[in-house]
């Protein structure tokens, strides 16, 4: 029976590959000395999860020319082509950022 079970689990991840798609986690830090973390879901392709100044925020992905952009919560995180990433969030200016 537990073989059984074994093998219908294994079935279903090669069947669904998105539910064993491992999730993307980037860390910044920013000129302004804040830090956050930022994770990718293949599953929700459309939003970016931050960790910033002690909250997790969801931000939505929005129309960009040149690579990507979201926004919400008071936070708009850009991400160009070339891989420069800029973050405004609150009433702070906008602010360049690296990852770690």
């Amino acid at each position: 029976m537990k073989y059984s079970i074994a093998i219908a689990l294994g079935a279903a991840i090669l069947l669904h590959p998105g539910i064993a798609a491992a999730e993307t986690f980037r860390s910044f830090v920013c000129d302004d000395g804040s830090q956050f973390v930022a994770a990718f879901y293949p599953s929700d392709p459309k939003r970016a999860h931050l960790q910033i100044d002690g909250r997790a925020v969801a931000l939505r992905k929005r129309l960009a020319l040149s690579g990507a952009r979201y926004t919400g919560g008071g936070i708009t995180l850009s991400i160009s082509k070339a891989g420069s990433t800029s973050i405004k969030h609150d009433k702070r200016a906008v602010t360049a950022c690296s990852k770690l």
